[in-house]
């Protein structure tokens, strides 16, 4: 079951909450959309077969697809719920490729910025920059590389292994001999799939987790760097910085602000929302 609500609406653009209760394994009949859109993955995972190939995406994996893609989905983990952007190519002044990206911690936070400012009320301002560096920050990160089956297996694997928090994913060799690969080809086929290391990948699926504990109110940064299995706090601070630019008692107050701002109810144009939702599912 598919469910679209509109946060905000404009002409040149659409922001909707996406969520899909469902849990088949094949995949659906195929369909084509006519807009361009920036799909990003909130809460669980889904695939996605396109122009010939699929992806399992997830929150460190988006989509942009383009008008005329012929689309299949498959939900074999259950539900999820995504933010979908769907924009005019003249709001960034160039056109962009339809192609899976990799959403590194920035533009985690960037979309989390735009949710928090569809809350405000000031869509044709504050919405509207926060759509604009969600866009192009997603637009400018590296494709994903498409290998053969066999290596987009064991990447997934991984993947799935690093998010679910297994416990073997706390180490590289633990890891790959979880896969049943060499350390070296883990290392090697996965920076070459998803144009970071694994290092770096831990580190910003991590760094997503201490971004939702802030955003909760943990009391202790230690205790949350405990948690998510960094050595002690400087570590946590070391890397939330390196991945979004700011200090955690910085992020807090980022957050913080944006949370207090979101309160207010946003209202489109009549009729707007109502157009705009036909249009909104993926």
């Amino acid at each position: 079951m598919l469910s679209a609500s509109i946060l905000a609406a404009r002409p040149e653009f659409t922001v909707a909450t996406v969520g899909c209760r469902s849990d088949h394994v094949r995949w659906s009949e195929p369909e084509t959309r006519d807009d361009h859109r920036l799909v990003l993955v909130r809460r669980g995972r889904f695939r996605r077969w396109a122009d010939g190939t699929d992806a399992d995406l997830d929150p460190t994996l988006a989509y942009l697809g383009a008008p005329g893609e012929e689309e299949r989905f498959a939900h074999p983990s259950g539900g999820d719920v995504c933010t979908s952007v769907s924009f005019r190519p003249s709001l960034l002044g160039r056109p962009l490729p339809a192609t899976t990206v990799y959403v590194d911690a920035r533009v985690d936070l960037a979309h989390r910025r735009l949710v928090s400012a569809a809350g405000t009320g000031d869509i044709d301002y504050a919405l509207t920059e926060e759509l604009l560096r969600l866009v192009a920050a997603a637009a400018g990160g590296p494709p994903v590389v498409r290998p053969g089956p066999a290596d987009r297996a064991l990447v997934a694997a991984a993947r799935e292994a690093i998010t679910e928090e297994a416990s073997e994913a706390g180490g590289l060799c633990a890891l790959a001999a979880l896969l049943e690969v060499s350390p070296y080809r883990l290392s090697r086929v996965f920076s070459q799939q998803m144009g970071v290391s694994l290092t770096r990948y831990r580190n910003r699926v991590r760094v997503t987790r201490a971004m939702d504990g802030i955003t909760e109110g943990a009391p202790s940064l230690a205790d949350l760097a405990a948690q998510l299995g960094f050595a002690d706090q400087a570590h946590l601070t070391r890397t939330i910085r390196e991945h979004v630019g700011h200090t955690p008692t910085a992020l807090r107050r980022l957050l913080a602000s944006e949370e207090s701002e979101a309160r207010s109810p946003v209202r489109c144009p009549s009729g707007t929302a109502v157009d705009a939702a036909r249009t909104s599912a993926r």
